[in-house]
């Protein structure tokens, strides 16, 4: 068995890894080959390009490395099309892969689509154009397989990969003692984990802990910081805003962050997720450029009531939203402090948070595999 598989970013790699790993535990003779990161090359995949060629982020941006993403694409049609595997999965990347799986598609390859696009958030249309693209999408949010299954398209709920690599239960004080974090009252601060979401959130974040230090003097915080380019910057800000905060800047280990935390604020983003999954009780926030918030909503025309990602499982506002000009320092203060101080509040999030990681941990890697397996069974008589 050979398939080829394109994979951006490192959440691309850790699924494609992951799903590498599952079909060659039924099929170890299998090969695959594409676009791999670190992750899936460890597991075998043969890197035509690296992942990392694919992580071009902002509209601007893309534009600047448009001709070298479309030579990229254009090698990969080729180098399919000449040698044609016996599927192609397309992980994530929709701008690039949906063109790519198209174009298989067309010449009678097996595709699949891992991560479906956020069509119920924006663009709805494009349900469409995935349908076009994929004999079969893997979606790991449960209420997506209903948006194309509406319109003819195969579609499967096979769970979140990171529900699956959390555990059920968090032992919040071996998390504190493996951080050296002993503070009574912990409270997360989690600006994004990218550099223009932290100069942007930064110091709106920091705000936001002063305000609430003001009024609890015995919280602590920790900032888990991705990089140690955004460490240094969160602790520029730091010394800017508030000196005096009772601080722990860590490098990395925002997941253990979360879990060690009373209470979470939480730029939106799979960080969310994250703390939801950590059981961790939180309140989300986001500001974006005056251009970029109009173009989101007014030309992709975003149509979701919410943001974060547990109020869209939910389908109701489990946790605080502070989007755009409603995020205010005291505001959003003041929701944590509800956290904090109010046992009702902090339950009705927590019972939602264990209800939504049930449905969400069913071992994606596992499924999304049996599914593959499954397409190839009836396109190619590969045995499942």
């Amino acid at each position: 068995m050979r398939i080829g598989i394109v994979a951006g970013e490192s959440s691309g790699d850790t699924l494609g890894a992951g799903l590498i790993r599952a079909i060659r535990h039924r099929h170890p003779d299998a090969r695959f080959e594409g676009v791999a990161g670190p992750l899936m090359a460890a597991e075998g995949c043969r890197a035509l390009y690296p992942a990392e060629t694919l992580a071009v982020f902002g509209i601007i941006e893309v534009l600047k490395h448009l001709p070298r993403l479309l030579a990229v694409r254009r090698d990969l049609r080729k180098h399919f099309l000449a040698d044609p595997p016996d599927a192609f999965i397309g992980i994530d990347a929709p701008d690039f892969n949906l063109g790519l799986e198209t174009k298989l598609r067309e010449a009678g390859i097996p595709t699949v689509h891992y991560v479906s696009p956020s069509i119920w958030a924006w663009r709805p249309e494009r349900v469409f154009t995935v349908g076009r693209a994929a004999d079969l999408v893997l979606a790991i949010l449960p209420f997506e397989p209903p948006l194309y299954q509406r319109h003819g398209f195969k579609a499967e709920f096979v769970g979140h990969p990171l529900a699956s690599a959390i555990p059920a239960e968090i032992d919040r004080l071996t998390l504190r003692r493996r951080l050296n974090l002993d503070a009574k009252t912990l409270v997360a601060i989690l600006p994004g984990s990218r550099f223009g979401e932290v100069t942007r959130l930064g110091p709106l974040f920091l705000d936001t802990a002063r305000w609430l230090l003001a009024r609890r003097p015995d919280i602590a915080f920790v900032i888990p910081a991705a990089t140690p380019r955004l460490q240094a910057l969160i602790e520029q800000q730091l010394r800017i805003s508030v000196p005096s905060l009772p601080v722990t800047v860590v490098a990395g280990h925002a997941r253990e962050a979360l879990g060690a935390a009373n209470a979470a604020l939480v730029a939106s983003g799979t960080a969310t997720l994250e703390a939801m999954l950590m059981q961790c009780p939180m309140v989300v926030s986001y500001r974006i450029a005056p251009l970029t918030h109009w173009i989101v909503y007014k030309v992709k025309r975003f149509a979701s009531p919410y943001v974060a990602l547990p109020n869209l499982l939910a389908g109701r506002e489990l946790v605080p939203e502070f989007l755009q000009d409603r995020a205010v320092a005291a505001d959003m203060g003041a929701a944590l402090l509800a956290l904090l101080d109010d046992a009702v509040v902090c339950a009705q999030q927590l019972e939602g948070f264990r209800t939504l990681g049930g449905v969400l941990r069913r071992g994606a890697d596992e499924r999304a595999a049996e599914a593959v397996l499954e397409l190839l069974s009836a396109r190619s008589g590969i045995k499942a």
